[in-house]
């Protein structure tokens, strides 16, 4: 498990959730420069998704009592990745960012991707015990 049970007391303190949270701050940072038309629609979407993989990663954590519903709310989690890495796909192809800038969130967004796919097969280190400090939440 990530550092340990006894040093994960939120899923702030989650490696996985402080990458996602990097991304989402990447996403938003390079959005600023869309065109003005993008505005509900590439910069929309690519905001979304990126915010909810690190919504997704708390959700799972508050749900670790019940290991199918944390599996499933990683499982959403990766599929919020994977929609994050379509839409930078699209911004590439649009020529709204560099293939320099392309790489490096895709980079993030598969490395995100493999420490989610490790949670989930170690679910049972992180859904054993069923006790929840009051800093879950």
């Amino acid at each position: 498990m990530e550092k340990g049970n006894r040093y994960v007391r939120s899923f702030r303190d989650l490696d996985v959730y402080k990458m996602a949270s990097n991304l989402t701050s990447s996403i938003f940072e390079i959005t600023k420069r869309f065109p003005k038309e993008e505005m509900y629609s590439l910069t929309d979407q690519v905001r979304r998704s990126s915010r909810s993989v690190g919504a997704q990663i708390a959700e799972a954590w508050g749900k670790r009592r019940y290991e199918k519903h944390f599996i499933s709310k990683l499982t959403d989690a990766d599929a919020e990745q994977l929609e994050t890495q379509h839409w930078i796909e699209v911004a590439l192809n649009c020529q709204y960012i560099s293939v320099v800038e392309r790489n490096a969130l895709i980079e993030q967004c598969n490395y995100i991707g493999k420490m989610i796919y490790s949670m989930i097969a170690k679910s049972k280190m992180f859904c054993s015990g069923g006790t929840q400090s009051e800093t879950d939440h």
